[in-house]
């Protein structure tokens, strides 16, 4: 059909929804074209943005971490299946600090069932005393605990405070095992991740025990 061609409706007659003159009728035809080809071409990255990222599909593979550069009484952070994960190399005086508080925690042994492996289900909590491992979210409703590693009083916390992790959200304190302290809104320890080490102990690959295979 040249661009001076005038279509009809059914009944023989001029179509009334368009212009008049043909070239006009011509350039909004084309117009509409070419918006209707923009309009899925901007379409396309929204949907594209739905499918997983790389991270996303990482999400729930083991993290492997390099403790060797992680000095006595230090904490490094990680992330692992979207969660961040303290990893503490504890000193000797930190490591003396969690005897005897047995009488003042809600569950010094960690029997209460789904946060503790069995391998951590001892006064300190881990594989090696040296080094603690948990999720660094509180167990009440899902906030993020702060360090306060070292002993003694400090805001919001008392004067005989051994060294832990204090929840600003309703105030549940956590001793350097990731110990629940007794009449404290969280109802459990702070959860100890599936992990191991390295077979020369430079290592820690979160994810991964005897449990939970890569």
């Amino acid at each position: 059909m040249s661009h001076d061609t005038i279509p009809l409706d059914d009944a023989g007659a001029v179509d009334p929804s368009l212009p008049s003159d043909p070239s006009r009728r011509f350039w909004v035809a084309s117009a509409c074209a070419v918006g209707g080809v923009a309009g899925a071409a901007t379409a396309l990255p929204l949907v594209t943005s739905f499918a997983p990222s790389d991270r996303a599909r990482a999400a729930g593979a083991p993290v492997e971490v390099d403790i060797s550069g992680i000095a006595p009484g230090e904490m490094k952070t990680v992330e692992w299946r979207g969660k961040p994960v303290w990893i503490l190399r504890r000193t000797e005086a930190q490591l003396a600090s969690l005897n005897g508080l047995d009488s003042q925690l809600a569950d010094p042994a960690s029997d209460r069932p789904g946060y503790t492996p069995e391998y951590a289900k001892n006064e300190y909590r881990s594989r090696n005393p040296e080094f603690f491992v948990c999720v660094a979210i509180c167990t009440h409703l899902g906030c993020a605990p702060t360090p306060h590693l070292n002993s003694g009083a400090q805001p919001g916390l008392p004067a005989s405070w051994p060294g832990g992790f204090f929840c600003p959200c309703h105030g549940s304190t956590f001793d350097l095992a990731g110990r629940v302290f007794s009449n404290k809104p969280a109802p459990d320890n702070l959860e100890v991740p599936p992990y191991s080490f390295s077979s020369d102990n430079t290592k820690i690959t979160i994810g991964v025990d005897e449990n939970n295979q890569a």
